[in-house]
């Protein structure tokens, strides 16, 4: 199927074809989506298994089934939340590794090495006989995730025709949200198992697996080469992935890329003292910070423990999580499809919008019917609040749950790009250990106040979006600056010299 990417406003043409080369790359490499959704899905629901909690920490299970505890605090306690975000202090440090590993060896090598970790990790937490081989299971997933994440959306992006980046870049949030919903069905399918955990927590090596299989199937960007010195190689790529002979203008864009690239002798130093760099960086950086505070992971990692808070059964509370899962990996559909119809910037506003009222009204309910011992009043509020649950998951999954991850990939110049991609992945692990280290300990604290903080943090982060990010639809990534930057209303000011 032919596809002549044409942006009518510029005027450049980059001839391509919808290959199947390019469609298989970019769904094997989005698998590292899977691994990371896996975990992220199977976490909240091991944390709330009985017979996980009688092996590792008993304390906590038996403030979970007193009658009298505080409703808000029954599953609070540091390490049982170190279990949860230790993963991601191990995934910043990967994350750096990798930045280097990628420009130096490739996105591929990259790939390969991200679902070595994780299947590593995968199967120590599966044989954990202590909190020492879980945690360190968890630090040995982190370097998956952290290897994945840095390199996955840019291999993508480097990968895909203009027209259809988007659809393709949000494959990677699509199977991050089918782990999600996978992870919750093996919970619930393990929950009453002897020893369910641990096929839970095991069941992280089959995306590993597939992954690291996948890999070998898949080719090196084009850029990647180039910037190698593989300049015969890269072009041979580039012709089989678009499917047409004539890609020398293609060629030569990212040609001319790599050569300002490599008089970039340290892509940090220039990404953090030029001027014209700090755009992207901090629009890079702030949406994978107000990704992660938008509260989704309140839900991803502990929507089992909220249910139960608010005294739904275990059973209930894990098929609760199956359908808010569900409609994740739907609401993502529709991302892929109208993303580069309508832009980045709608998606990103509507998101923000519907994130804000539905974690108010949540705020609200619970701030009227959970009180700090006792069942919850009112026999309808737990489905109600599911319904509501379900409304802000789809709006996350439509907009910035992909769009957090795809906008950093398609905005830094390539002399930066690995640094500044870094820059915004250790942000989103940064935050996400911030948020599962201590959200159930501010739950704890500040009851249902918490949900009119991440309702607020949503108009901000709109805000935001409207006044100070630019349109990335259609447009080449070698040539955002010139396109996009130097155009905009406030940031064109970095670019006067």
């Amino acid at each position: 199927m032919a596809v002549g990417v044409m942006n009518i406003e510029e005027g450049v043409s980059f001839p391509a074809k919808i290959t199947f080369q390019v469609i298989l790359s970019c769904i094997i490499a989005a698998v590292g989506g899977l691994m990371f959704g896996y975990d992220i899905g199977i976490s909240g629901g091991v944390t709330s298994m009985d017979t996980f909690l009688i092996d590792f920490f008993p304390h906590v299970y038996e403030k979970k089934h007193r009658t009298l505890e505080n409703n808000y605090c029954k599953f609070d306690d540091q390490l049982l939340q170190l279990f949860t975000s230790s993963l991601y202090l191990a995934g910043i440090f990967a994350s750096f590794v990798a930045s280097h590993v990628s420009k130096a060896y490739g996105r591929k090598p990259t790939i390969m090495l991200a679902s070595i970790f994780f299947l590593l990790g995968a199967i120590l937490n599966l044989s954990a006989r202590d909190l020492g081989m879980l945690i360190g299971g968890r630090i040995l997933l982190g370097c998956g995730i952290g290897f994945g994440n840095q390199t996955v959306p840019l291999f993508i992006s480097e990968m895909a025709p203009v027209k259809i980046r988007g659809g393709l870049s949000v494959m990677f949030q699509f199977l991050i949200t089918i782990g999600i919903l996978a992870a919750s069905y093996v919970n619930y399918l393990t929950s009453t198992l002897k020893n369910g955990w641990r096929y839970s927590l095991g069941g992280a090596a089959v995306p590993a697996l597939i992954l690291l299989i996948g890999s070998f199937f898949i080719h090196e960007t084009p850029t990647s080469l180039i910037e190698r010195g593989k300049e015969d190689k890269g072009k041979q790529v580039l012709r089989k992935i678009r499917g047409v002979e004539d890609i020398e203008l293609e060629f030569n864009e990212i040609k001319h890329a790599t050569e300002l690239s490599k008089k970039v002798r340290s892509p940090f130093k220039e990404l953090f003292t030029k001027r014209e760099n700090r755009p992207p960086l901090i629009c890079g950086t702030l949406l994978q910070f107000f990704q992660q505070f938008t509260g989704i992971n309140v839900v991803m990692f502990y929507a089992p423990v909220l249910f139960q808070t608010m005294g739904s059964g275990n059973n209930a509370s894990l098929i609760s999580t199956v359908v808010t899962n569900g409609v994740n990996a739907l609401a993502t559909i529709i991302s892929i499809f109208l993303v580069d119809i309508g832009g980045r910037k709608c998606f990103l506003i509507e998101g923000a919008s519907q994130m804000f009222v539905t974690q108010m009204t949540i705020g609200g309910i619970l701030h009227a019917h959970l009180k700090l011992v006792g069942p919850i009043t009112g026999h309808s509020v737990p489905l109600i609040v599911l319904i509501l649950i379900c409304v802000y998951v789809s709006g996350f999954a439509w907009s910035w749950g992909p769009l957090g991850w795809l906008v950093p990939s398609e905005i830094y110049s390539l002399e930066v790009r690995n640094a500044g991609y870094f820059c915004a992945v250790a942000m989103n692990m940064v935050c996400t250990f911030v948020v599962g280290q201590f959200f159930l300990s501010a739950l704890c604290r500040f009851r249902s106040y918490l949900f009119y903080f991440f309702g607020t943090m949503n108009i901000i982060m709109g805000l935001f979006v409207l006044f100070f990010l630019p349109e990335t639809k259609g447009v080449p990534i070698e040539e955002m600056a010139d396109r996009r930057w130097k155009k905009h209303r406030f940031w064109n000011r970095y670019f006067k010299d």
